[in-house]
């Protein structure tokens, strides 16, 4: 088990955990570092860091996770270190979950079409108030015996191509990078194994200010690891990685930490904050 982990889900967004609960796991976890990184929702980084303070060994860095559309499908981008009071991305992530909670309706009557029917209502108990995704419809599938699991549900229904997917606007991966950059974050390429032709993809992103590539991840392979590490070398990016930690199915799911995440990419990134960091005004001058 890593003391690193920079890809982790509240139930702000699709996870099953509150935010403060998100943090006490991690420090059970024997978490040092860690990111909340909410699908398109920075709304858990203000009580998660809250939480952390009763946790002096545990560094918890503001993240967010932004959904973006290539020709080739859905590609996730991170942002680190954001300004979470910033109000263009405020703006822009509140829009997404608009569009979110929309397809999440068109998924719903579509899984009814096919003679899986759950209840609107239901979808929207399971999301607690946070963003609603498709775990959410995953888990009503599950609990109305439609499916006998979560990884079930969207590999028939749910996941990209699958019986009841739906489309919803987003913005494309250049305009997520400017975007998290313009509020003081740092952009990192999510899970690049799921991602078709990802060298040509890196290739433009870097030139829009990527600065890092999710390398360490639930579904990497040993193999997996050393071609991602070898992209980040070519591209000069930080190599990072996390859990992808939701608690929405225990069976399958990497644990907290469980994604190996040397402590060095987290070291990397944060040096690369200070860096980056504007200096402080002295009103005295």
């Amino acid at each position: 088990m890593s003391e690193v982990d920079l890809h982790m889900h509240s139930s702000l967004s699709d996870g099953r955990f509150s935010p403060a609960e998100i943090v006490r796991k991690s420090a059970e976890a024997g978490l040092t570092i860690m990111a909340l990184t909410d699908h398109d929702n920075v709304d858990g980084v203000a009580p998660a860091l809250e939480e952390a303070g009763n946790f002096p060994h545990l560094k918890l860095i503001p993240g967010v996770e932004i959904s973006t559309d290539t020709p080739y499908g859905e590609v996730h981008m991170l942002g680190y270190f954001i300004d979470v009071t910033h109000p263009e991305l405020l703006a822009v992530l509140q829009k997404m979950r608009d569009c979110r909670q929309e397809r999440a309706r068109k998924m719903v009557t579509r899984l009814a079409d096919l003679g899986l029917a759950v209840d609107w209502q239901r979808v929207r108990e399971i999301a607690g108030g946070g963003s609603i995704g498709r775990p959410h419809i995953a888990r009503a599938l599950l609990e109305k015996g439609h499916v006998a699991s979560i990884q079930e549900a969207f590999t028939g229904y749910l996941a990209w191509g699958g019986r009841a997917y739906t489309e919803w606007p987003k913005i494309n991966p250049s305009e997520a990078i400017e975007l998290i950059l313009r509020a003081g974050g740092l952009p990192v390429l999510a899970h690049p194994l799921f991602i078709r032709e990802p060298e040509h993809l890196l290739s433009r992103l870097k030139r829009s200010g990527l600065t890092g590539l999710e390398v360490y991840y639930k579904a990497a392979t040993d193999e997996d690891i050393r071609w991602l590490t070898r992209l980040a070398d070519r591209f000069d990016l930080i190599a990072t990685g996390g859990s992808d930690f939701h608690g929405l199915d225990d069976d399958p799911e990497t644990p907290i930490g469980g994604a190996d995440v040397p402590l060095e990419a987290a070291v990397q990134l944060m040096a690369l904050a200070g860096e980056r960091a504007p200096e402080p005004t002295n009103p005295h001058q």
